[in-house]
């Protein structure tokens, strides 16, 4: 089929990009890269339906090049039609730069034993490097283009493969000075600079003269992996970040070794050179350039920090948020060390200052507030990890940050979030001064109270009153002059609009019990006396059902007498039983089986009834530890919508065999060689502590007969348990396969089944010994068993291996217990019996120092492939 037309490619194009995988998983999708590759080669389509087409490679090439070969392969044919294109100007040499580059990366073929990486690191280099790369191949008016892309290709295929062209630091270095694009050349060599000395020092290594060589790799020889291999592909993320926890093992590793004076010096001259180059940078590259910079310094003997202080003295005053964030990641990587006193100050004032402005975007204003919550002070007090608020940063500083019921909603919690570190900070009022910042937080709080219980009122204004309560619990736990009043002023909120229920149960699920246990004390009272019909009974239940426990059991059970005789309608119902419920998990049972009692006779629902009869039923036959499992969260989704089955799954999965992962591990140890039968030991191990563990095995096939079930009383780990035996009874002499299949208790009371890893039984697993005869007579015992294999039998001649051991260590290893004649170190007699019935006898005689022949007679032919694989693997097992 010829190449597709422009409106072809178009409708085609249109329907992958509406469903990528439907379009895939359809009849045109398993040609569409195929097609694509060879159309891009056509002459018929433009070169603006061919960038589309690249287009598409570049957005979905996991979709394309599904895996390493069809990675390859599009690689190879994109190089190929870039090194076919004419040599006048093209708008294709870049797209094809990059589809290429994307497809090694996507698909994980870039490698040395890949032939596309091997063309196209080297051209990129070369191209990166301004290079005559002769025939045209690159016209005047596109060198500068495509030396920036090539640069951009080398930076992405470094970030894939950490280390790629470390050997090529030299060059790079040496590129920075020449006349060419120097965003892309700077941004490449402080990331190929960063992970190099990263990777080195990984392994206690230097740069050695990595800075100085401005030798290309572009004159066909290999390209050097070693550095790639260091890596292993595993280094921090380039994306600027300041937080500490987020440092890999590699940047904490830098200190581990100090390099030599010429390294030093080479080291702080390219980094001064960067340095001097950000000027012409874009703020994003300029703030990529100095988190790379700063990050792989950080630490490093010999190479001081004041290296970045005339960038501080640039960046301290700048408007660009990518800069000012830059400038924090380099404070949390060098701390004192670059940033004196007056500094810290004079950025904590301008970070304060700017967000107090009036005319900032939110998204803006987000960004000052999370830098002071989150900013990396010289010398911070308290554990490391523990979130406080900027010594620096007093009430008097912030007091233009005080939150405020009109500010949006991240606003305010991003100002709140700020008050409460101060609060946590100012534990003490001092008298004559302004209103403390614990007055002021209490005073909002009670104001967001206030919006949530309007009636009618929107239910954001009632989310952001929770949101905020969960925030001040967070931040002030443990100060109960800061909890009591929260916990009162919420018991308040709900009894002015019980309809917020749901809100408090979401509440209670998210606080610490310090806050939890008290708050339902308060709310279990605040429902309980209101006894009588009541408008609001429905979130009385859905409340009681969160908070109600083993306390104050007469109470509760007295409102929930009283509120039965209004629960007429179905959600009334299923919300008493639910609390029904809450207090059977809680242990109670006095008067609660009275009240079940009366409401499997008097509810209108006969789903409710029924309800309420199959936990009277539990209470009075299940102990505690049962009902509990009983009456635990479910395992599987209800399948039916009645809510006597939705409430109950929990039980039924406790009477149901549940298949879960396997908590057992079974190995294969020696196997026994007495009895009439062979046996399998089997070296049992436990992940988890299982009881009535059964095994069941299968064998597939007639090969063997029904294998027997092994039992288990108790496995737990850590013990040693002893090995398991397993009779096999074969009919035939041949290897097998066992499925394995456990059936066991869990502590917890349920029975579970899983699919344990198959076991193998080899063909050495069979051996069994005949009976031995008397003194003397072994040699005639053995030439009867010869000389009854034939004819019906069959025999053989193989040449069996010998380690350094030789043959006697051979015997001695394998096939000591089948020995009826011996004449060490040279001659061995052997006979085994392969059940149920069969034969296999062995002469090794007149052995050599790399091996000995073997003569075999069997009166089973079948087992004559079986035997020569057996004896010539017997070598390779010593």
């Amino acid at each position: 089929m010829g190449p597709l037309s422009r409106d072809a490619w178009a409708q085609r194009l249109g329907a992958f990009r509406a469903s990528p995988s439907a379009f895939m998983a359809g009849p045109e999708g398993e040609d569409l890269g195929r097609d694509l590759l060879g159309d891009l080669r056509s002459e018929k389509l433009s070169e603006q339906t061919k960038v589309s087409l690249l287009a598409l490679s570049l957005e979905y090439p996991a979709q394309l090049w599904p895996d390493v070969s069809a990675a390859e392969v599009a690689a190879t044919s994109l190089l190929d039609t870039l090194v076919l294109l004419p040599p006048r100007p093209s708008a294709l040499r870049r797209p094809l730069l990059l589809a290429a580059t994307t497809a090694l990366a996507a698909g994980g073929a870039l490698g040395p034993t890949s032939g596309a990486s091997c063309r196209l690191l080297p051209l990129l280099l070369g191209l990166a490097s301004g290079s005559d790369l002769g025939r045209g191949f690159v016209p005047a008016s596109e060198q500068r283009p495509l030396q920036a892309t090539a640069c951009e290709c080398l930076r992405e295929l470094e970030s894939c493969k950490p280390g790629l062209l470390g050997g090529s630091l030299g060059l790079l270095r040496g590129l920075l000075g020449q006349e060419g694009p120097v965003q892309p050349l700077s941004l490449l060599l402080a990331l190929v600079l960063r992970n190099t000395l990263v990777l080195q020092s990984r392994v206690g290594a230097g740069l050695g003269g990595l800075l100085t060589d401005k030798v290309s790799p572009t004159g066909g020889g290999p390209w050097d992996w070693t550095l790639v291999e260091k890596g292993d592909g595993r280094l921090q993320p380039q994306a600027p970040s300041w937080p500490a926890a987020e440092e890999g093992e590699g940047e904490r590793s830098l200190t581990a070794r100090e390099h030599s004076p010429e390294e030093a010096r080479e080291l702080r001259a390219a980094v001064i050179q960067l340095l001097e180059t950000s000027y012409l940078l874009t703020p994003v590259a300029q703030a990529q350039l100095l988190w790379l910079l700063g990050w792989a310094l950080r630490g490093l003997q010999g190479q001081p920090p004041a290296l970045f202080k005339p960038q501080l003295v640039r960046l301290l005053g700048t408007a660009q948020l990518t800069l000012l964030h830059a400038v924090l990641a380099l404070k949390a990587a060098f701390g004192e060390a670059l940033f004196t006193a007056q500094d810290e100050a004079l950025l904590l004032r301008r970070l304060t200052l700017a967000a107090q402005h009036p005319a900032l975007p939110l998204p803006t204003h987000l960004f000052y507030l999370h830098c002071l919550l989150s900013f990396p002070e010289n010398w911070p007090l308290g554990p490391e990890g523990e979130e406080a608020a900027p010594l620096l940063l007093g009430p008097q500083l912030c007091r233009g940050l005080l939150p405020s019921l009109l500010h949006d909603p991240m606003a305010l919690l991003a100002r709140l979030h700020l008050l409460c570190l101060l609060c946590a900070e100012d534990e003490e009022e001092e008298k004559g001064q302004l209103p403390s910042p614990r007055h002021y937080l209490e005073e909002l709080l009670a104001g967001l109270r206030q919006r949530a219980a309007l009636d009618e009122g929107p239910w954001a204004l009632a989310t952001v009153c929770f949101q905020a309560s969960y925030l001040v619990s967070r931040c002030l736990a443990g100060q109960p002059t800061v909890l009591t009043p929260l916990i009162h002023g919420l018991a308040q909120l709900y009894r002015v609009r019980p309809m917020l229920a749901s809100h408090f149960v979401d509440f209670l699920d998210q606080v610490d019990s310090e806050l939890r246990e008290p708050l339902k004390v308060v709310l279990r009272q605040e429902v309980v006396s209101r006894l009588g019909r009541d408008e609001a009974l429905c979130w009385h239940l859905k409340m009681l059902a969160k908070v109600a426990d083993g306390d104050a059991q007469s109470a509760t059970l007295n409102f929930l007498q009283a509120a039965a005789a209004h629960c007429t309608n179905w959600d009334l119902q299923q919300g008493l039983l639910r609390v029904c419920r809450a207090l059977l998990r809680a242990g109670v049972r006095g008067g609660l089986v009275d009240l079940l009692q009366v409401l499997a006779r008097q509810l209108e629902d006969p789903d409710g009834r029924d309800h309420a009869r199959l936990y009277y039923i539990l209470l009075a036959h299940l102990a505690g530890p049962k009902l509990g499992v009983a009456l635990g969260p479910s395992l599987a989704p209800p399948a039916l919508a009645s809510s006597l089955v939705a409430e109950n799954q929990g039980f039924v999965a406790a009477l149901m065999v549940q298949e879960a992962p396997a908590l057992v591990r079974l190995s294969v140890g020696s196997h026994g060689v007495k009895g009439p039968l062979p046996v399998l030991k089997l070296q049992p191990e436990a992940l988890e502590p299982i009881y009535s563990l059964e095994l069941r095995f299968r064998v597939e096939g007639q090969l063997y007969a029904p294998l027997e079930a092994v039992h288990v009383p108790c496995l737990c780990p850590g013990r040693p348990a002893r090995p398991l035996l397993l009779p096999l009874q074969p009919r035939c002499p041949a290897p097998a396969r066992l499925d394995v299949h456990a059936l066991y208790t869990t502590s917890t009371g349920l029975t579970c089944h899983a699919h344990l890893p198959p076991l193998f039984v080899n063909f050495a697993d069979l051996f069994l010994p005949f009976p031995q005869p008397p003194g003397g007579a072994g040699l005639g015992f053995f030439e009867e068993l010869w000389d009854s294999c034939l004819p019906e039998g069959a025999e053989s001649r193989v040449w069996c291996p010998l380690g350094p051991q030789g043959l006697e260590g051979l015997v001695s290893q394998h096939l000591e217990p089948f020995v009826v004649v011996a004449q060490p170190p040279t001659s061995y007699y052997v006979a085994i019996h392969l059940p149920p019935n069969s034969k296999l006898l062995l002469r090794l005689e007149a052995a050599l120092a790399d091996g000995v022949p073997v003569a075999l007679r069997t009166d089973d032919w079948a087992v004559l492939p079986l035997a020569g694989d057996y004896l010539r693997g017997l070598a390779a097992a010593l």
